[in-house]
């Protein structure tokens, strides 16, 4: 396997040892593919996801715009959902990733939407 990949699994464990959701707080997950970005609001005791959003979306994908300005309509769509199940607060989960770039832009669009974390 890819070193990078194993990296960053390794980093993802060492996150999700520490971190946990719940129906008040779940944990809001985000995974970068080279094209795409995808987020769920996750309750990890009872194992479901409460709610996701991606810019594979319809109405995200009808915009033009850089994959950057995509993934932020992606944190105000989840932040809009969130606010729909009755949800203000989250626990920001990485994945893995840094914070930067598109995994930021995520997290800059949920707290615009309202999302505390």
């Amino acid at each position: 396997m890819d070193t990078k990949v194993i990296r960053r699994q390794r980093i993802k464990f060492g996150i999700r040892r520490k971190i946990s959701g719940t129906a008040q707080k779940p944990r809001l997950s985000v995974f970068r593919s080279n094209g795409d970005i995808y987020v769920q609001l996750i309750d990890d005791d009872a194992s479901k996801t409460l709610a996701s959003a991606s810019s594979r979306d319809k109405d995200i994908v009808a915009q033009k715009v850089p994959k950057v300005e995509k993934s932020k309509l992606v944190g105000a769509a989840i932040a809009r959902k969130a606010t729909e199940l009755g949800l203000s607060a989250v626990i920001f989960d990485r994945g893995g990733y840094l914070y930067h770039g598109r995994v930021k832009a995520v997290a800059e669009g949920a707290r615009e939407g309202g999302l505390q974390f």
